[in-house]
């Protein structure tokens, strides 16, 4: 068919990844003929800034939803290029899609691609991460400036209100660089004692921050006394770079994935947020597709970031680690609930409803 043809390569390797999602017989037959009891099979483009840690989960998330709601998911990674990504959901509109979700790269790009989703109504979602656009279906997003305003709070209360930090910072004009850099920001504006010493992007990466950390010691030495990492993935590369070293600095960061959290339990990380990215991707599908389905719901939900630390990360490893599986097998029931509530952080299904 010419719109499978449309896709090329990327095409098959979404089907590896998401035939368990896909509905039966023609991928193509429901496009735009979705009907709000939720039976049609829909197709939702979906393009990510990169492959992170946070976006893997988020990927599970999505499949977990997908397979048990008729949606066949069509996946690309931008690798944190503007470019690429507008060429992504060019090929989505192209196709026809029932919903385009977007985790985008920058906060000032793909206006054109919103505009012509729009003219031609495919609902177009940002999720996780903002876009500059008033034609915008719906939104699934973090509070990014508490996030950041908890994570230097847990800081300023480490530190005592006085020192030098370090602060490594999502990828430059990204929403949530942008929004976790002002909520930093926020705190430090009542702690004057505590003085930044560098701040630079690590684009959300642990290599990238291992490098970043290394050149800091090298320059600042025992000037630290703490670093704030916008994303957990970056806290880890700092913890890296520390260990090689040989000094202890106390670090904090955001998301709570996996490693993370084994950071706050072992103690390497004075604490996190957790915005687990299984339970805030699959939101923004469950939103996508009720909107392109012509259901009900709350098109621009907020998700509210608990604070993880060493008195309650225990609670937290169940859902991202110890029992996953269970968790992953109850999310798609979990979302529902959590829609209705609009408490969509909520990760017990039995206070849900």
């Amino acid at each position: 068919m010419r719109i499978k043809k449309a896709f090329g390569i990327a095409a098959v390797s979404v089907a590896m990844l998401a035939a368990s999602a896909c509905g039966a017989g023609d991928p193509t037959a429901n496009a735009g003929k979705a009907d709000s009891s939720g039976s049609g099979g829909i197709r939702v483009g979906i393009s990510v800034y990169d492959m992170s840690s946070f976006i893997t989960a988020g990927k599970a998330g999505i499949d977990a939803y997908a397979k048990k709601n008729n949606i066949e998911v069509l996946w690309n990674s931008a690798n944190l290029d503007v470019s690429t990504q507008a060429n992504q959901v060019d090929q989505f509109i192209n196709a026809g899609v029932d919903a385009i979700m977007v985790v985008p790269v920058q906060a000032d790009s793909l206006a054109p691609q919103v505009s012509s989703a729009k003219a031609k109504n495919i609902p177009f979602l940002a999720v996780n991460a903002g876009l500059a656009s008033k034609d915008l279906a719906g939104t699934v997003l973090p509070d990014d400036i508490k996030a950041g305003e908890q994570e230097m709070q847990m800081m300023a209360d480490k530190l005592g209100g006085k020192g030098n930090i370090v602060v490594l910072q999502g990828p430059l004009g990204q929403s949530g660089e942008l929004d976790r850099t002002k909520g930093i920001e926020n705190v430090l504006a009542k702690h004057p004692d505590i003085k930044i010493l560098a701040k630079d992007t690590a684009n959300w990466k642990r290599d990238e921050a291992v490098n970043k950390m290394k050149n800091w010691l090298s320059s600042f030495g025992d000037k630290i006394d703490g670093i704030v990492a916008e994303n957990d993935d970056m806290g880890l590369g700092a913890l890296q770079a520390t260990r090689e070293a040989g000094v202890k600095i106390p670090i904090v960061g955001v998301d709570g994935i996996e490693d993370g959290l084994n950071a706050v339990k072992s103690g390497d990380f004075i604490g996190t947020n957790l915005q687990h990215g299984t339970v805030e991707l699959a939101t923004g599908l469950a939103v996508a597709a009720k909107i392109a389905r012509g259901e009900q719901v709350n098109k621009n939900p907020v998700y509210l970031m608990p604070q993880v630390t060493p008195e309650n990360v225990d609670t937290y490893m169940e859902h991202v680690v110890t029992k996953r599986d269970d968790f992953l097998a109850q999310l798609p029931e979990l979302i529902e609930a959590n829609l209705k509530t609009g408490d969509i952080a909520n990760e017990e299904l039995k206070t849900a409803g």
